[in-house]
This record gives structure tokens, sequence and C-alpha cells, in this order.
């Protein structure tokens, strides 16, 4: 008897993709579909087939992890790619497109498709703003077959039961799913990919369009995967290029979600928290420094623009914790300050920041012995003065305000005084592209810096006493000091950032502490040579070009 259900449960398969094997190995061992669900029994059809409606049927069909389920949903899968028009009987979330299609076809096959109205044949010369899928041609020409059959199916996965991974955070959008069949056997590899353009309205700042592909084996019951996919986000409309056939959607994703964000929030907090207590011990230190050795001039001029960048930090952390905290419940002209005056303190620290870096050029690239009156007073006109210009016509212009992050569903999950989203293009320009520039100054003078170090190192100029941990701390201190760790802020893009975010709030506010730490290392010794140790090496760079002159 086991043997005679086994052989009719393999029968039931056979006329389904060889895929389906593995998870189905369960039934032909003997397991029921009850084990699925209860109805699934009755769903099985004279002709081996399944009903295309069992989803509705069946829930826990989108959702188990036993074996029967799985077999049963890459059985429907199947049927949902090759069972064509006889399907489109009127169940709702399901429309289907079948064609024919010559393997001497000489142009791509274009398809046009929209949650509403379903797939559809494309002309070459109608525009619209619905989805559309190319097929390249070289598909066809790779078949055996004369004529070849397509299936086209969109589906609604909200009205269906399908298509739910399991702890998923992005959304599918307009709960659209594409399915392309070509054939009776599963393409792959494609050199010339399949292109989907799926169109929609234009996208807030904070959601990551993702072009993504079903995979049955992922999780419990199957979930999304872009490998093989390309994405090509623009205003109003995104371009999947994809090396295979199967089921696609574009997935909406947050760049955070609730847990996240809040997690992120309580970490920056108390970096900042701490970060502002070592930035008070730091412009002490400073101010000691400064006192105790007048007559280093250089070493005061260092720990000047020290001061001042701390400074800046300083300032930047009281901007975010009085942002984070009074933010939800002010009125819209504190608001409007508040955010001013949080961009004014972070242009402050980039300012500064581009300061050390024409400092370091100067001193060691130029070697200027030339006396520049009033020299950090006018570097201070700089750093404190030219954000002022800026946010100033920011503020002209109505830029700052409150500002939301927000999920997929609309649902504020941060709430912080800001440049609003009407003007994105203000932080673009005075945040991203300033920094951007700035990033680019400052790593060229640390790799020039660094290599001059060195070589002063390789040629005896520096004294043997200086260990090679003070060195590298040295090294790492300016890496810091020039703003480095806030290029992490490029690789916060996409979908998996969540640990670029962590990283980037906990460096950066923590940057304070980083400083304290190195200045105290490199300037404590207490003798005056040692002290001076950054001096020193510029002092002999100084003395070895007019020997050369």
């Amino acid at each position: 008897m086991n043997l005679l259900l086994g052989t009719v449960l393999l029968l039931l398969v056979l006329p389904d993709a060889a895929g389906g094997q593995d998870s189905c190995a369960a039934l032909r061992r003997g397991d029921r579909h009850h084990q699925c669900c209860d109805m699934a029994e009755s769903e099985e059809q004279g002709n081996g087939t399944l009903s295309p409606d069992l989803p509705q049927r069946c829930p826990e069909l989108g959702h188990s992890g036993s074996s029967a389920c799985a077999c049963l949903r890459e059985r429907w899968l199947r049927l949902l790619q090759s069972a064509g028009l006889a399907l489109h009987s009127g169940l709702a979330g399901l429309k289907v497109l079948l064609l024919n299609v010559s393997r001497a076809v000489t142009r791509d096959v274009l398809i046009t498709f929209s949650p509403t109205e379903g797939p559809r044949m494309l002309n070459m010369t109608e525009k619209g703003k619905a989805g559309k899928i190319q097929l390249p041609r070289e598909i066809f020409r790779s078949l055996s077959s004369r004529t070849v059959r397509v299936v086209v199916t969109v589906l609604n996965i909200q009205q269906l039961g399908m298509f739910k991974e399991v702890n998923q955070t992005g959304q599918v959008l307009d709960d659209t799913v594409v399915g392309i069949m070509v054939g009776e056997t599963s393409i792959s590899g494609l050199r010339d990919p399949v292109q989907l353009t799926f169109a929609h309205r234009q996208l807030p700042h904070d959601i990551t369009p993702q072009c993504v592909f079903w995979d049955p084996s992922k999780g419990q019951a199957g979930g999304w995967r872009s490998s093989g996919c390309v994405t090509q986000p623009e205003d109003k409309r995104t371009v999947c290029s994809c090396d295979h056939l199967t089921f696609f959607t574009l997935l909406l994703n947050p760049a955070l979600d609730r847990s996240t964000a809040q997690s992120l929030m309580a970490v920056a907090t108390a970096g900042c928290g701490v970060a502002m207590a070592f930035s008070i011990f730091t412009i002490a230190f400073c101010i000691f420094l400064r006192c105790r050795f007048r007559s280093e001039e250089t070493l005061c001029i260092n720990l000047g623009l020290h001061m001042n960048l701390v400074g800046s930090l300083l300032l930047l952390n009281l901007a975010f914790l009085l942002n984070s905290g009074l933010s939800g419940g002010t009125q819209l002209g504190t608001c409007k300050v508040l955010g001013g005056f949080t961009h004014y303190c972070l242009l402050c620290c980039f300012t500064w920041m581009v300061l050390e870096g024409c400092h370091l050029y100067l001193l060691f690239v130029k070697v200027l012995g030339t006396y520049i009156r009033h020299y950090l007073a006018k570097l201070c006109l700089v750093g404190w003065g030219f954000p002022i210009l800026v946010v100033g016509v920011a503020g002209a212009i109505d830029s700052y305000g409150k500002y939301g992050i927000q999920t997929t569903d609309q649902e504020v999950i941060v709430h912080l005084c800001w440049i609003t989203s009407k003007h994105l293009l203000v932080h673009y320009i005075t945040n991203c592209g300033y920094f951007g520039l700035i990033f680019l100054f400052n790593m060229a003078v640390f790799g020039v810096v660094t290599w001059k170090s060195c070589c002063l190192q390789h040629t005896g100029a520096v004294q043997g006493d200086r260990k090679a941990w003070k060195v590298a701390l040295v090294a790492v201190g300016l890496f810091c000091l020039l703003g480095a760790t806030w290029a992490l802020v490029f690789l916060t893009y996409g979908t998996s950032s969540a640990p670029m975010l962590y990283l980037f709030t906990i460096l950066n506010s923590l940057q304070g502490i980083f400083i304290f730490i190195w200045l105290v290392v490199l300037y404590y010794p207490k003798t005056k040579e040692m002290a001076g140790s950054l001096s020193h090496i510029i002092r002999h760079d100084k003395n070895t070009t007019v020997s050369q002159d």
C-alpha cells in the first residue's frame, strides 16, 4: 500500500519540473497533504494538477515550513509559470498573458504591465506610466523549439496570500509580483539580461528600492534575494536588469526601521553625552599646554586649531542632544532656529577639519618660514564665519523645519529639526558635497604627511627614541582629526546599511574622546622636547630645506 501511494504521488509530481523533488521527498514516503492544510486533498484535480486558488483556500501554505507545504508551494509556483490562460478564470489577484514567440524573432519582446490591468503586449512607439518588461531576443534564439511559449503573470500578493517573507522589513511595490517563464525549462546566466521597469511615484529619500526575486529555498517558507539583479533607480521608475527568469518585484526598503532607529538614537545620545565631557577636558588640556609652552609658537597654533575643532564638536553634540530632546514638541519657529543651529554646528566641524588639513599642508609640504600676522585669528574668521553665510542663505529660502524619518507605511520613527524634505538639494550641496570635497583634500594631505614623515624616519632625521607605536598613534590621530570617520556616511546607503550606521554613529559620537586620548598621549610628556613632537619634525624639515638652499 505504501508503495502504491508513493507511486501515485510521484506521478503527480512528474508533470512539474524536477526542482520539486527534494521538498516533495517526504510526500513520496507517504506523508499526507493534510499536514499542510486539511482541505488540500480536495484541491487535487483528476489530471494531477492543483487549483490555482489554493493559497486562498489554504492560508498556511504561504508561511508554513513543513515539507508538505513546501512541496505544494513549489508545485503551485510551477503551475503559475506553465498553465497560461487556463488560470485566467476570474481568480482575484492573478492576471496572465500567454504568448507564442518565434525563435527567429528579430526584436526584443516588449510587454507592459500594471497592478490593475495586468500584462499585455507593448508597441515600440507606445509610451506610458505603466511598468515594462523587455525580453532580449537572444533568449529565444538559444532555444531548440521553433515556437516558444512565454507566460507572464502579474500577481497581487495581498489577495493571494503568497510571496510573504518572514520578518520582511521592506514593502513590495503596489503588492505586485511579476512572473516570467519562457519555454519549459529554467533559464539563468543570461549575458543579455531581461529588464523590468517598475513605475512608481517619487520615492522619499529615506526609502531604498531594490530589485529582488523569489527564492523558495530561502528561510522557512521562501524569501527575496537580489543576486543576479542590478537595480537602477530613477526619479519615477526603477529599472531591474536580471540574468534569469522567475518571479520578480521591487522592494521598498526603509533606510531605518523603528527598532534600529531607536537603538541608534540611544547609542548616539549616550556617545554625545560622554563626548561632550571629554571635549571639555580636551579644551582645558589644550589651554594648560598653551600656557605652559608659550614659547613654542607652532605648538600653540596647533593646539589653538585643535581647541577650535573640539569646540565645534562640543557645540554639535550639544545641538544634537537639544534636537533629539526638543524637536518632537517644539513650535515651528523654534524648530527652524534649532535646525539652523544644528546645521551651523555641523558645517563648523567640517570647516575646521579642512582648516586642520590646510594647516598641515602648509607646515609639511610648503614649509613656510614666513610669519603670518594673526594667523589663528584669520583661521577663526573662516572656521566660524563661513558657516554663518551658508546657514543664512539656507534660512533665507526657508530650508529649515520639522523633519521626520518614515517607514514605507508612512510611520514617523524619528522627529528632528533639520533641513526639510522639500529642500534636500540644500542638504546634498552643503553637507554631502561640501564634506566630499573636504574628505578628498584631507586624505590627500594625510597621504603626503604620512609619506613625508616616513621619509624623515628612514633618513634618520627624527630621533630614534620615537617608538613605532607613537608614530602609528600620530597617524591614527591625524586620520581622526581630519574627519575620515565621517566618510562612513557614504557607505550607509542600501539595504544592508545597519552595521555601517552603527559604526558611523559610534565612531563620530566618540570623536571627541579619540582626540582627547590622542592629545594626551602625544603632548603630555613632561619634557619640552617631547611635548613638541610635531614641532620637532617640522623644525627639522625647515632646517633641512634651508641647508639645501
